[in-house]
């Protein structure tokens, strides 16, 4: 654990290699949405921020990370191995049949370190939220973190979950919102514009952040506040896809799409 940003940025550049690798070894994954969260989940996991003991991952008393958009499992399991839930040698069995750790493209429980089977968009804040509900009742000062893609909070359910989480005042929720701006197959504002997206997140009651998802020190800086009294908070981070390889970035192309031998090549020379 390190508070220091260049530390915290040489150990995203580290893992945007390794989720990278893992993905072209597979020869499928989610290259662009993996890179975009990089920095946030390296600022949480390894930044002193989300409290874990990775040889005791089921510890009640622990804080929940949930990767709603759980096709981002590249980087999720590259993070995990770098905190010591799995082995790095794990990641070698990354989607394949009957892996020893359970590493599919979309996270599962069975996985060390993983709280839920995530992928069905839309569902990670609910899920996040009766977490929050449910270490508070059991009086543990737990927090609930959960990412969520730009693409999902089109869905109704997080609007749902939203509003009972500020309904029940749950100040030990923290979602936060990797808007990359990019979808699948499209520009996300030109599927459903979500713009203002600060407004929308206000007028259901939550505390309101906007960073640049990239600047460490702008992501360890809202990740260090102290809780808001009565509200749950979201931390909208302006991200990009693909960030790092200058060919992926932006791309819809690079959503799902593992790297050939020579893009590979050409992604671990940028991100050098």
């Amino acid at each position: 654990m390190t508070t220091d940003i260049k530390e915290l940025e040489n150990s995203a550049l580290e893992l945007r290699r390794l989720a990278l690798k893992i993905i072209f070894q597979a020869g499928s994954g989610h290259p662009g949405g993996s890179l975009s969260a990089t920095d946030l989940m390296t600022a949480l996991f390894f930044g002193g921020i989300l409290r874990y003991d990775s040889s005791n991952p089921k510890d009640p008393k622990r804080d929940r990370f949930l990767l709603s958009k759980g096709h981002a499992s590249g980087i999720h399991y590259s993070v995990l191995a770098r905190a010591g839930f799995i082995e790095v040698s794990d990641l070698d069995d990354y989607r394949k049949i009957n892996s020893k750790r359970f590493l599919s493209g979309h996270c599962h429980p069975k996985t060390p370190g993983v709280e839920i089977a995530s992928g069905s968009l839309g569902q990670g804040l609910s899920v996040a939220h009766g977490i929050a509900l449910g270490t508070r009742l059991q009086g543990f000062d737990s927090k609930t973190y959960v990412i969520l893609g730009d693409g999902e909070i089109q869905e109704g359910q997080i609007w749902e979950a939203a509003m009972s989480a500020s309904k029940f005042k749950s100040n030990n929720l923290i979602a936060i919102v990797d808007f990359n701006k990019v979808a699948q197959d499209n520009i996300t504002k030109d599927l459903k514009d979500i713009e203002p997206i600060e407004a929308k997140w206000e007028s259901f009651g939550w505390d309101v952040h906007r960073i640049d998802g990239h600047k460490m020190d702008e992501i360890m800086k809202v990740l260090q506040l102290p809780a808001h009294p009565d509200k749950p908070r979201v931390i909208i981070a302006d991200t990009i896809k693909g960030k790092g390889v200058s060919f992926m970035e932006g791309q819809t192309a690079w959503h799902g799409v593992a790297p050939s031998k020579e893009d590979y090549e050409k992604a671990l020379k940028e991100l050098e």
